[in-house]
């Protein structure tokens, strides 16, 4: 059965009765299963859930049998009983992340802890929607291969791509410029028909801030963006502990600010908005009278920059102010105590150093800028986070949804 879900948290049930007590409870303990990093003992559960030692034991028993947690042996003992050790299962089910770039895309497989298990790197080929899903879909059956995952243990998957997206229906908008005849396009759908899963779409930007709280640098910051400087320009929001995606989906959307007065009368979509005077293509155009930069023409000029070729420094320098003035613009708005800087043109040190200055000005009090300790695999981190709450939703519904556990 194909799926077209979005992430989700997984409040618990009210209990009205005995079978939903009980079931409120088992979810009660495997949120707390999966949550523990290391091997723990029952009364460890009974310690963070405030269930009684016999409930506890009960459950335990329940979740072994149903392949959920597993048993992993006794420690030493501690002046009485050895302790027994449990540990959740994060092989009972596996997920996958799939990051599409304008220039390159990411196939990864992992558990439910995130662990990866496989992983392939492919340059985006320049062909239609279909062709493209097609080849993802390859990718995506070679990566499971190559792991020894079996399809029907994927429990979930998530792709993000570089464009609007329609996350309830599982649908592309539209992508990137680079990326030509992407409207309306039934990715989810497609994509099930080769694997048979629970599938989300979602923005690559703001799964580029839920990869970084992950496992990046945003880890433990709950009010934070991500600012993807490269090929194109976008931002991702978290509020809260939770990504903002706005009323009309259109947070974060900083690529299309309007950077001046002068730039009102224009068209709005070609010149004067963030992106167009401060994009990789602008950059690529200003930088050489060819028409065909070549994929690598931002390359080139970061490279020349950080050498101190005056007009290349003078181009990179322009840039990092406008983005400078738009990530000011976003921390006056959001207040964040950090803003994740990602994408080409933040691994150069002149660019983040000059972004850094433009900030100081505008704000008294600027949140920490830092570059993605992630940098191309951001996306990917976040594909594969919401990828594994929304398979570790699936497993907590199923208690209920599968005859009484023993």
């Amino acid at each position: 059965m194909i799926t077209v879900v979005r992430p989700r948290a997984s409040p618990e049930p009210e209990a009205r009765n005995s079978q939903q007590v009980r079931r409120l409870n088992l979810h009660r303990m495997l949120t707390a299963a999966m949550e523990k990093t290391e091997p723990f003992t029952r009364a460890e559960i009974v310690q963070v859930t405030s269930l009684s030692v016999p409930t506890v034991g009960t459950l335990s028993e329940a979740l072994l049998k149903a392949g959920l947690l597993r048993d992993v042996g006794v420690g030493p003992s501690r002046g009485g009983r050895r302790p027994s050790f449990l540990e959740f299962d994060s092989r009972c089910g596996f997920v996958v992340g799939v990051a599409l770039g304008a220039t390159h895309t990411h196939v990864a497989v992992s558990d439910l802890r995130g662990d990866r298990l496989g992983h392939r790197m492919m340059a985006t080929p320049l062909v239609g929607p279909r062709g493209l899903l097609g080849r993802i879909a390859a990718a995506v059956r070679d990566v499971l291969r190559e792991a020894g995952v079996p399809r029907d243990k994927v429990l979930a998957a998530a792709i993000g791509v570089p464009g609007a997206v329609d996350r309830e229906q599982g649908t592309v908008v539209a992508l990137t410029p680079n990326l030509k005849g992407w409207v309306n396009v039934a990715v989810a759908e497609a994509l099930g028909q080769s694997l048979p899963t629970t599938w989300i779409v979602e923005n690559d930007v703001n799964l580029a801030v839920l990869g970084e709280r992950w496992r990046g640098a945003a880890q433990g910051h709950d009010t934070c963006a991500f600012i993807h400087a490269g090929t194109g320009i976008g931002a991702g929001i978290v509020v809260d502990g939770h990504l903002h995606r706005g009323q009309q989906f259109q947070a974060g959307e900083i690529g299309l600010m309007c950077m001046g007065r002068q730039y009102l009368p224009m068209d709005f979509g070609s010149r004067g908005c963030l992106e167009s005077l401060a994009g990789a293509a602008a950059l690529q155009s200003r930088w050489s009278s060819s028409k065909d930069h070549g994929r690598h023409g931002l390359t080139e000029i970061l490279a020349a920059a950080e050498a101190g070729q005056p007009r290349a420094r003078r181009l990179v320098g322009e840039a990092a102010a406008l983005i400078g003035m738009a990530a000011a613009h976003l921390a006056l708005v959001l207040d964040p105590s950090l803003i994740v800087l990602g994408g080409a043109l933040a691994h150069s040190s002149s660019f983040l150093d000059e972004v850094r200055k433009v900030v100081g000005r505008i704000i008294p009090k600027p949140p920490d800028l830092v570059v993605s300790q992630l940098g191309r695999e951001a996306a990917l981190w976040g594909c594969l986070a919401v990828a594994v709450t929304e398979a570790r939703s699936q497993l907590r519904e199923r208690l209920g949804a599968r005859p009484p556990l023993p």
